[in-house]
């Protein structure tokens, strides 16, 4: 099926993503190890954006008054299963990702082509973190002060600012 985001043996398409999306979700895969995790959940894809960051990840950062290396940190130390077993590798296919992260990927796909493009960038991936219900990042947020709603809203304009230049 054109519109899956898995090829048949279940592996992640890498036609969907942009190269800077990519690293992400590779870097992601380095983030649920590094927390002992056996699987990528949303939080790992989250902590990917921010350990491999493009220009639009930069830009939403810097205008929520964000530092990306502290951000990464806090959510490494939220998330780390300190009595966990380090995993075995973890690779890109569908049964080492959350039905969560299956989720937000083949949404911010759909959201990819709505807005004109046959690929997901990081923006697509962050802005869909957050605006997915019940999610645990925007949670995270919100505990500090910051809502989905205002995290969105700086994504999409970060987004537009990318877009222009």
């Amino acid at each position: 099926m054109d519109d899956d985001i898995f090829l048949p043996g279940g592996r992640l398409r890498p036609d969907i993503l942009t190269e800077a999306a990519a690293r992400a979700v590779r870097e992601s895969l380095v983030q649920a190890r590094a927390t002992n995790w056996d699987s990528v959940r949303t939080p790992h894809l989250f902590m990917g954006l921010l350990a491999a960051p493009d220009s639009g990840v930069y830009k939403w950062a810097h205008r929520l008054g964000a530092d990306i290396p502290c951000l990464l940190d806090q959510f490494k130390e939220l998330f780390l299963q300190a009595d966990g077993e380090t995993p075995p590798p973890l690779l890109l296919n569908r049964e080492f990702l959350s039905d969560n992260v299956i989720r937000t990927l083949r949404d911010a796909y759909q959201r990819a082509k709505e807005c004109g493009r046959s690929r997901v960038t990081p923006l697509d991936l962050l802005i869909t973190l957050f605006t997915t219900p019940n999610s645990i990042v925007a949670e995270c947020f919100e505990r500090v002060g910051v809502t989905a709603a205002k995290l969105t809203e700086i994504a999409v304009r970060a987004e537009h600012e990318v877009a222009v230049q």
